[in-house]
């Protein structure tokens, strides 16, 4: 077998960075046979190796998740709760080596974006170990008792990305356990190694096999979603990769929930206080190198302010700085893998052939090492435009110029994707007037990011299928079983 070696030591507890990173299957750790590089996007070399796990060893997790099940969905609530807070008590434990191991693996800035996020999935695993859903009574007269039972559906694999891999993953993993599912987790290939920490942390807590964690290339995730003991897939990632689970899916007609691309718009009104919410809309751009799906995309904003808008806005990002997570000064770190940073680099490239006009950035530092790629924003290209139409999740924004209310709605509508969306404006009535038109499966007003373990989120068109959070997204790791009773 190959060596699992660690090779960037970055805390005082080194054990935690020098010990191999290990699958997690039926409670034991275990190494592969073969291993894969995992790259530090801000300097773009080797941070560690991951096992490249098999497919033996992919349907020994679902093979033993499977076991697992009969026992931990024959437990209450009040007992899977009991492991769940002792879940998160444990990765409250690493906490702070899983803020460093989340820059290191993914970039992002490590006060502001990792500790957040990190601090963000233990908080909702503590939240979900306490939700329930009780048994529902449709019916209940002098002869008759009809109950709503939400029963757990079985093995749930879960395929998560690489923008949020602690966050998104336990997300997923929280729900399903508390409701009596098992669970596989196969995180990507350019992020695995907190998962396979916070796999490892699990197998400290909870019953063998009830989680499993098991990284590996693309390869891995068709045999999970087409394989016939998984009963659910729930995946986040692109809409093209989505389409492929749905189709995996098919054959053996498993549940699916997808979280998928976005190309949100913010729309600021004419009497917008734009310059008090110009930082809130930078950030909801910029925020984690601009690689989540609810980022803002696409700035609307009224011909009445533009020019100073857009003045203004600049003035702002420049005193973002854009570096190595590690540093505190950094607001926007790395792109997180070459192949996000060349499609980046098209979309540059289309943006100078076509003579649009850059207002900030554009101008990529060639000689430096990682992925950093310059803040960039992009003044009034056309609506027909690459940087318009697709989805370029990262660093780049068009502000874009409108007439009418009723214009920006509809061109923000324009797109194949709703996922989220945000209206600003000073009269709330008529910017919720504004939210309530656009098409997408969340959309803030005068704020943006908002959420929680009880606010239901998902996308419609090509955004996604299904929900998570909140009882419509917990329903969803269960069936509806109907039990009537003749009294």
């Amino acid at each position: 077998m190959n060596a699992v070696t660690t090779i960037e030591k970055t805390s005082a507890n080194t054990d935690f960075f020098d010990r191999p990173y290990l699958l997690s299957i039926a409670g034991k750790l275990v190494d592969a046979e073969h291993s894969f590089d995992v790259i530090n996007p801000a300097t773009g070399k080797v941070l560690a190796q991951a096992p490249d796990a098999s497919e033996e060893q992919l349907h020994e997790a679902i093979e033993s998740a499977k076991t697992a099940f009969i026992g931990w969905s024959a437990l209450g609530y009040e007992e899977r709760q009991g492991y769940l807070e002792r879940y998160a008590d444990a990765l409250q434990e690493n906490r702070n080596d899983l803020v460093r191991l989340l820059t290191l693996e993914q970039g992002k800035p490590l006060e502001t974006m990792a500790a957040p996020e990190v601090d963000q999935a233990i908080a909702y695993v503590r939240q979900i170990a306490k939700r329930r859903l009780p048994v529902e009574i449709v019916e209940d007269n002098d002869t008759h008792l009809v109950e709503l039972h939400h029963v757990p559906l079985g093995v749930v694999g879960g395929i998560t990305p690489w923008n949020f891999p602690v966050l998104l993953a336990l997300w997923k993993v929280a729900p399903a356990l508390i409701t009596g599912n098992t669970f596989v987790l196969k995180p990507t290939e350019f992020t695995p190694l907190t998962a396979l920490r916070f796999g490892e942390i699990a197998q400290e807590v909870l019953p063998a096999g009830v989680l499993s964690v098991v990284s590996g290339d693309k390869g891995l995730g068709p045999v999970l979603t087409g394989h016939p003991d998984i009963a659910k897939i729930s995946f986040t990632g692109s809409t093209e990769t989505g389409k492929h689970v749905i189709r995996a899916a098919a054959d053996t007609v498993k549940r699916v929930t997808l979280e998928l691309g976005g190309n949100d718009a913010a729309i600021v009104l004419p009497d917008a206080e734009y310059e008090t919410i110009i930082p809130k809309l930078f950030w909801g751009a910029f925020g984690h190198q601009g690689q989540w799906c609810v980022g803002i995309k696409r700035l609307y904003v009224p011909r009445s302010i533009h020019e100073d808008f857009v003045e203004k806005f600049v003035a702002y990002a420049r005193t973002v700085k854009v570096g190595n997570g590690l540093d505190p000064e950094v607001g926007v770190g790395p792109v997180q893998n070459r192949m996000q940073f060349e499609k980046l680099k098209g979309f540059l490239d289309d943006i100078k052939a076509n003579g649009q006009n850059i207002v900030l950035g554009g101008e990529i530092d060639e000689d430096q090492s990682g992925y950093f790629f310059p803040i960039t924003v992009v003044n009034d290209p056309s609506e027909d435009s690459k940087i318009v139409r697709e989805e370029q999740f990262g660093p780049i924004l068009p502000i874009l110029v409108y007439d009418d209310v009723d214009d920006a709605v509809r061109r923000a509508n324009d797109s194949i994707y709703g996922l989220g969306g945000s209206v600003w404006g000073r009269d709330t009535e008529a910017a919720v007037q504004v939210a309530n038109r656009l098409e997408a499966g969340m959309v803030w007003v005068n704020e943006i990011h908002t959420q929680s373990v009880d606010i239901p989120f998902g996308g419609v068109k090509q955004s996604g299928l299904g929900t998570e959070q909140g009882d419509e997204g917990r329903k969803l790791f269960t069936n509806p079983k109907t039990v009537l009773i003749h009294k």
